[in-house]
């Protein structure tokens, strides 16, 4: 008796792994930064990375979450009328 299965692809890489993976330069220029900023965010373990040999790489999914994680909304307030 043989079982048939079938092979679907399955990625052993989270969701913010996958995409296209940038240089740590692609990353620095992208952050407009030198690159000693991308290194050290990879060095102190702040943002999503890959090791391809002896190469690291940066998922353009984490890069773009870690600008959206710094971003700062303006505050709106309302002036209020002094009574006189």
């Amino acid at each position: 008796m043989t079982r048939k299965t079938t092979h679907e692809p399955v990625s052993l890489l989270p969701e913010s792994a996958r995409g296209r993976l940038l240089t740590v330069e692609e990353a620095a220029e992208r952050l407009n930064t030198s690159v000693r900023f991308p290194r050290r965010l990879i060095e102190e373990r702040r943002i999503t990375f890959i090791h391809v040999g002896r190469n690291v790489r940066i998922p353009e999914a984490a890069l773009e979450a870690f600008i959206a994680a710094g971003l700062v909304e303006p505050i709106t307030t309302t002036r209020r009328r002094r009574a006189t």
